[in-house]
């Protein structure tokens, strides 16, 4: 086995973090995008290559873990490796590490595939591409499993009837802007995550009547999240979120989230993730309320999944 090679270093901007006060979700997955393009041209797979075989990587399944919260200011950078070699895909595996500490502040476990520009469409992985990374392999250490979340296969993808008929929450909707879009105009993977993060002040207004921009010592923290990546859609498709409960436990709850194309209700992606209720103060996670527990026992819907 190899050692992981480093891929993207960089620093938390003020603007990248919401109104908890650490990075928002949707730039960890930004960030680890960045590694994934260094790890592509340490594979042979770098941007002259997709140029001319008019092809990429793109992630079709991520998996998230969050360690430490990342303030303003701080400093990181991204280490990666291969977890496995298919001929029509790979598993990668990629950890924000402080670069103060030397602590592993996120993790990600992606399945990552080389796809048509156009069409994006999974092509075969170059077979120089395969013996590059089979040079990468490397373990996957014991903090960068998941934890909240089981790695299960996907369900059947779900339609916006279905979804609607289940009592799922509107939290999200409106069309795909250029600015949320790659060089082909397909959605990126940061924006994904970004409209789910949009959305959570609506989910929580509408099932415990929360304004989070009247709550300034108590917010929350994601601390998984899995994602699965069914269709990018392209600029000026307009799209809509639902969301649901899928379990509480003693200090956490697992929401899922499904978006939606509005015009043919077929479903873009479907993600899940454990969150807790975080004090502000003291940065640390506090126990659910017995008042917010059984509001949030009274909202979980049978059958949700990613």
């Amino acid at each position: 086995m190899s050692e992981m090679i480093e891929v993207a270093r960089s620093s938390v901007q003020t603007w990248e973090c919401d109104q908890m006060g650490h990075m928002n979700v949707q730039f960890y997955v930004e960030k680890a995008g960045q590694g994934l393009a260094a790890l592509g041209l340490a594979l042979g797979l770098g941007p002259r290559m997709s140029r001319n075989e008019g092809a990429r990587l793109q992630v079709s399944d991520h998996h998230v873990r969050f360690l430490r919260e990342q303030r303003p200011g701080a400093p990181f950078f991204i280490r990666a490796g291969i977890l496995e070699v298919r001929d029509f895909g790979l598993s990668v595996y990629e950890e924000m590490v402080s670069t103060v500490s030397g602590e592993p502040a996120a993790t990600f476990n992606a399945e990552v595939q080389w796809v048509d520009d156009e069409t994006r469409e999974v092509k075969p992985l170059p077979a120089k591409a395969k013996a590059a990374a089979k040079e990468l392999l490397v373990e996957r250490p014991a903090h960068g499993a998941p934890r909240g979340l089981e790695l299960y296969d996907p369900r059947p993808a779900p339609k916006l009837a279905e979804a609607d008929a289940m009592g799922m929450v509107r939290t999200w909707a409106g069309d795909i802007a250029p600015q949320l879009c790659d060089a082909q105009g397909f959605l990126s993977v940061r924006h994904f995550m970004g409209i789910v993060s949009d959305g959570i002040p609506n989910l929580l207004a509408q099932t415990n009547g929360t304004d989070r921009s009247k709550t300034p010592t108590v917010g929350g923290a994601a601390l998984e999240y899995r994602f699965v990546y069914r269709r990018y859609p392209r600029v000026g498709d307009v799209l809509t979120l639902r969301s649901g409960l899928k379990q509480v436990g003693p200090k956490t709850y697992t929401w899922c989230h499904w978006l939606f194309d509005l015009e043919t209700g077929e479903a873009v992606a479907t993600a899940e993730a454990v969150a807790i209720a975080l004090d502000l103060t003291t940065r640390k996670a506090i126990p659910i309320p017995d008042e917010m527990r059984a509001n949030l026992e009274s909202l979980v819907i049978e059958g949700l999944g990613v």
